[in-house]
């Protein structure tokens, strides 16, 4: 699936919130988000560029996604929050948050 630059930064924001929400970053997550970077094209400067904007700005963005890409986004969120071995209340909550924020029923 082809993702717009503006689409990709909001989703490496949201992908980055979700590895960092517990605190700890665990392997599973480096390796999953490594899978990540080839399946949606960026690197690890991307990261550090999606660092840049805030949540409410990702937020924007990918609302206006259609509904396949926010079907997409939600995969990719539930595997990077599972790859510890178990998804932390903080993940699930960034994840809660944002499905409500662009409108994904999950």
């Amino acid at each position: 699936m082809e993702f717009t630059l503006s689409e990709k930064l909001a989703m490496v924001h949201i992908i980055d919130s979700v590895i960092i929400a517990d605190g700890e970053v665990h392997k599973g997550e480096i390796n999953t988000l490594s899978k990540l970077m080839n399946i949606i094209d960026f690197d690890s400067n991307f990261i550090v560029q999606a660092r840049t904007i805030d949540i409410e700005q990702s937020i924007r963005i990918l609302s206006d996604m259609t509904p396949i890409k926010k079907s997409e986004l939600a995969i990719i969120l539930e595997e990077v929050a599972i790859s510890d071995g178990y998804i932390h209340e903080k993940e699930n909550d960034i994840m809660k948050h944002v499905f409500s924020a662009i409108g994904f029923v999950h």
